[in-house]
């Protein structure tokens, strides 16, 4: 099961670094966008808007101003549900995920993994 992670950071004390962590200790297969290219273990973070394929779940770690430039992006990837991590929520994308036939939730990546529910 593929998970991008949208807000990807080196910095071992923001949220997005220690969800790729956990994803890959849960042998998830990650891919990363953040603002710098960089690694995390064996995921590389990039910066452009890939087509990625057969994406499950995208995991935001944006805050909602910065979303409006993923919102095309993300629905295009067709991915089974966005999660909306603690301080990204959004009801404008929430709206354009339904209207696309897109499941959401906000949640957090990290406790729904550690709780076996991801």
């Amino acid at each position: 099961m593929k998970t991008l992670v949208i807000g990807a950071s080196t910095n071992p004390e923001r949220y997005s670094f220690l969800a790729v962590n956990s994803l890959l200790k849960h042998n998830h297969e990650v891919v990363a966008i953040g603002s710098h290219q960089d690694k995390i273990e064996n995921v590389d973070i990039i910066t452009e808007k890939l087509p990625f394929e057969e994406v499950h779940t995208v995991s935001l770690y944006l805050n909602p101003l910065h979303q409006k430039e993923y919102y095309d992006y993300v629905i295009g990837l067709q991915p089974k549900r966005v999660i909306f991590n603690p301080g990204t929520e959004n009801p404008d994308f929430f709206d354009l995920l339904s209207a696309n036939n897109i499941p959401y939730e906000a949640a957090c990546t990290l406790v729904l993994l550690a709780t076996n529910q991801f």
